[in-house]
């Protein structure tokens, strides 16, 4: 069934992946971006008669409002994505990953249907053995992962909704992001070969951004029976520290040197392990592993490097 699809922050790192999806699927979808970045990372749809795409700020009802009143389906994805970017414009985070997301939900219909990307951050340290299930109390530590955590309350509210607590994201993309841990991580091992390590015992869970794409889709395909749910979507083999992170990235750059660091504390405290059972028992299953998603980034970075603030 072909639904009209809007898609806030659709030119970004998972919008870039997923609205080529969406338009294969015979979706017509709508993106509203404010293209920050100056990113050009949906140019390869603009041929395609069911893409449309428009700039704009999603916290400005009168831009909003008219895209929403013709979507069968909102994926909100524009979101000032992460601790650090939050903590260097905390109130423009506010406004987009909080308030705009309030005014959104109080013009939705009961029958538009709502798949939101939220995050697993918000376990922050889990259980006292760092597990975390759909039920687990919610710890958030950073300001994205708080605000994200009262959004997804909201949400639920909502009768025809889906909350999508991803793990964190890896692997290529148009619109790419160097500062995501495995891709940061991965990224050093190609052009510095080093890399020290705060509390490299400290575990995540972590998930191909094509199987985020293919989680919403599943989401879509099965809504009547997933609405109204929150669900983990991550790699569930892919629960792993940072120094079993760089070992498999070791195998694929044998030049790699990780170390613990003697001194030092990670600001991100961020330490669990995370059961994706839920997702998996609708039907869902990953196809992109931790050690495919590497080998992907090493050719990846063969073509990008970044020299923003370098002098080579």
């Amino acid at each position: 069934m072909s639904y009209n699809i809007l898609v806030t922050g659709g030119a970004g790192y998972l919008g870039s992946i997923l609205v080529p999806a969406l338009l294969a699927d015979g979706h017509k979808v709508t993106v509203l971006d404010n293209l920050m970045y100056g990113q050009t990372s949906l140019s390869h749809v603009c041929y395609h008669d069911n893409f449309k795409v428009v700039r704009g700020d999603i916290r400005l009802e009168k831009t909003m409002l008219p895209l929403m009143q013709q979507a069968d389906i909102i994926i909100p994805l524009a979101a000032y994505v992460g601790a650090p970017l939050c903590n260097k414009d905390p109130i423009g985070a506010t406004s987009v990953n909080h308030d705009a997301i309030l005014m959104m939900l109080k013009h939705l219909s009961p029958q538009q249907r709502l798949l939101m990307p939220t995050t697993n951050s918000a376990y922050g340290s889990g259980d006292e053995n760092n597990f975390c299930t759909e039920e687990s109390p919610l710890r958030p530590i950073s300001q994205y992962a708080i605000e994200k955590v009262e959004i997804e309350k909201a949400i639920m509210e909502h009768p025809n909704a889906i909350s999508f607590r991803l793990a964190t994201v890896f692997g290529m993309s148009p619109r790419m992001r160097i500062d995501l841990l495995v891709n940061d991580f991965t990224y050093r091992a190609v052009y510095d070969r080093f890399v020290m390590l705060f509390e490299p015992h400290f575990k995540r869970n972590y998930v191909h951004v094509r199987d985020v794409t293919r989680a919403f889709q599943h989401g879509i395909a099965n809504f009547e029976t997933m609405k109204g749910q929150i669900y983990n979507v991550g790699l569930s083999d892919a629960n792993v520290s940072k120094m079993e992170l760089c070992q498999v990235i070791s195998r694929h750059v044998p030049e790699f040197i990780f170390a613990e660091a003697a001194i030092g504390k990670d600001p991100d405290q961020r330490n669990y392990i995370v059961s994706n059972a839920k997702i998996e028992a609708t039907g869902f299953k990953t196809e992109f592993s931790l050690d495919r998603g590497i080998a992907e980034l090493v050719k990846g970075y063969t073509m990008v490097k970044n020299t923003k603030y370098g002098n080579v």
